[in-house]
């Protein structure tokens, strides 16, 4: 450590932006700044977070500060019971100096530095700035994704023919997101190989240090090219397929990496195209990754900031339940699908989009829980969390609770579309094709049950006509409706 009359200014570096080229870090001096990482208390609480979310953020970040040693920064990791109070004791044993980090990713923690006096540059570890989504937003009628993609690949030149798409459309989805076909050949998945620092968190979390999740910036390349060579040329077509033989099926899993700062978009971005330019990636599965990259994840991260820090608090449909059991223990329900994938998730800290939408949310949203409830479980537990992630995600698209500023219409199914896209319903205790009886889909009765309790909300939605229409030909409802308040009681003793 540097006498402190050499050092001029302390660089605050959160656990999502761990890159010595972007963020805090373009401006950082080997000479004269003090990277400092703060571990808070309230961050790492076990009672809140997920074992495996904290593994993978503080062995990340643990390793950064390594990474910063070796590239000759002076560096300091502090414990503190907060982030707030951590910056506040390395300014009294370097007093004087100013505290300069990147626009943090979250409100919460951008107003706590800009509270204690802190000097901001622009957060780049996204492609789009937030005035320019602001500028898009604000010429929109309704915030529709598919716009600002189309707009995003002009601007970003990305799969275009000059002023047209690449391959004469903008997404291939009619090509996309087919069910698994049987006697599926899986492509083994990357395992990554622990050191010290990992071995280290992992007994202080009382876990196993798993082989799932990279926690340095090599880890997080090797995974990136792991999915080019082995993955992405099926990615697109299998999309939205579920498996209890395969957690993965053929997503990146770069979500965790890309939102820590590990990697960064652009050179993700950079290195598809560029594996599809060598003529072995179907086009279909291309734009369907590039979509997720500049598509959803600027979208989701500008909505986030557009909508503003009081849209978490939505609940325009009243929901009321408490969080159910099945969400934080897996034998607390009998149905396959939510078994598996609640299990994945205790393992891995992580499932992949269709899991998150069409059964986590879509079973929260049927079954009326708070949507705050349902956010917090979410945001505790995914290692790919934040609250940028999560908030639109979860109040706008899963739970449908902002009365439709993101989604027209909410994404709710029965179990039909589970039972196509899936295997969990093979020899489950209940019959996706059900709606009443004791082995009627929880899913499938509740669907209707939905329609008709928020048909005030919904019946004149032009997007959900068929399924209004469909409600009023359905001559056993009243049998539905008892049916859907015996299964509503079940889900909330942890015995459906």
């Amino acid at each position: 450590m540097p006498h402190p009359k050499s050092l001029r200014r302390i660089i605050y570096i959160p656990f999502d932006h761990l890159n010595l080229s972007h963020g805090a870090m373009r401006y950082a001096n080997k000479d004269e700044d003090l990277i400092v990482l703060v571990e808070s208390q309230r961050m790492v609480d076990p009672s809140v977070f997920s074992p495996q979310r904290l593994f993978f953020l503080l062995s990340s970040a643990r390793h950064f500060q390594l990474e910063l040693e070796k590239a000759g920064f002076n560096t300091r990791y502090i414990k503190a019971p907060t982030t707030v109070e951590g910056i506040k004791e390395i300014q009294r044993e370097f007093e004087g100096l100013q505290v300069f980090a990147a626009v943090q990713s979250s409100f919460r923690l951008q107003a706590s530095l800009e509270s204690i006096g802190v000097k901001f540059c622009e957060n780049d570890f996204f492609l789009t700035k937030r005035t320019l989504f602001r500028e898009w937003a604000e010429s929109q009628k309704s915030f529709l994704m598919e716009n600002f993609y189309r707009k995003q690949r002009a601007r970003l030149n990305v799969l275009m023919d000059g002023a047209k798409p690449l391959g004469g459309q903008w997404n291939f989805d009619k090509e996309n997101r087919e069910p698994l076909p049987k006697n599926y050949a899986w492509t083994p998945y990357l395992k990554h190989s622990r050191d010290t620092i990992d071995e280290e968190v992992a007994t202080s979390l009382g876990i196993e240090a798993r082989d799932v999740w990279a926690t340095t910036r090599h880890g997080a390349l090797e995974q990136l090219q792991n999915f080019l060579e082995n993955h992405f040329a099926e990615f697109g077509r299998y999309e939205d397929a579920m498996s209890s033989e395969n957690w993965a099926v053929h997503h990146s899993l770069l979500s965790p990496y890309l939102n820590n700062g590990l990697l960064h978009p652009e050179e993700v971005i950079e290195a598809a195209l560029k594996k599809f330019e060598e003529g072995s990636i179907p086009i279909a599965s291309c734009e369907a990754f590039i979509r997720q990259i500049i598509g959803w994840r600027e979208y989701i991260n500008g909505m986030y900031w557009h909508l503003g820090e009081k849209y978490k608090n939505q609940n325009e449909l009243a929901s009321s339940r408490k969080l159910l059991p099945l969400f934080n223990d897996p034998s607390k329900t009998e149905m396959n699908c939510l078994k598996f994938i609640v299990s994945d998730i205790d393992e891995r800290g992580w499932v992949h989009h269709i899991p998150r939408l069409m059964v986590l949310s879509n079973i929260a949203l049927l079954a009326e829980v708070e949507p705050q409830e349902f956010l917090t479980w979410m945001r505790n537990t995914f290692v790919d969390a934040s609250d940028w992630v999560m908030v639109p995600n979860v109040i706008g698209m899963g739970m449908h609770a902002d009365g439709g500023q993101m989604m027209t219409k909410p994404y709710v199914s029965g179990g039909a579309y589970i039972s196509k896209m899936s295997n969990y319903c093979t020899g489950c205790k209940y019959d996706p094709k059900k709606r009443t009886g004791e082995d009627a889909c929880p899913f499938t009765t509740l669907y209707w049950n939905f329609l008709d309790a928020n048909s005030e909300n919904f019946s004149k939605n032009h997007r959900m006509a068929q399924q209004y229409a469909g409600l009023k030909r359905l001559s056993d409802f009243p049998d539905v409706k008892e049916r859907a308040h015996q299964v509503l009681a079940g889900l909330e003793k942890g015995k459906i």
